[in-house]
């Protein structure tokens, strides 16, 4: 796990060191810190949320052992499979 704010502190540097991971696909899912949930790098959700609660995972399941749950906005079918296995 990668948080935003550990790419750098001037917002061009984020921006650009941010750029690379995902080219290089060290990155693949964002995710809130403060509510542990998951989602697309694309995420309407994920781009509102404050820099400072932003991570960044390799993988979903890299996400999964940290204990994120899906995104209910971007990732509907996940989000609804561990939705049922919460009630089991």
């Amino acid at each position: 796990m990668i948080r935003h704010i550990e790419l750098g502190n001037v917002s061009f540097t984020r921006s650009r060191r941010l750029k690379q991971l995902l080219d290089t696909k060290q990155i693949r899912l964002g995710g809130n810190a403060r509510l542990k949930i998951y989602g697309t790098m694309s995420c309407r959700s994920g781009k509102r949320m404050k820099s400072e609660n932003r991570v960044f995972f390799v993988s979903e399941a890299e996400a999964v052992n940290l204990g994120y749950r899906p995104c209910g906005h971007c990732m509907v079918q996940q989000y609804r499979r561990w939705k049922n296995s919460q009630h089991n």
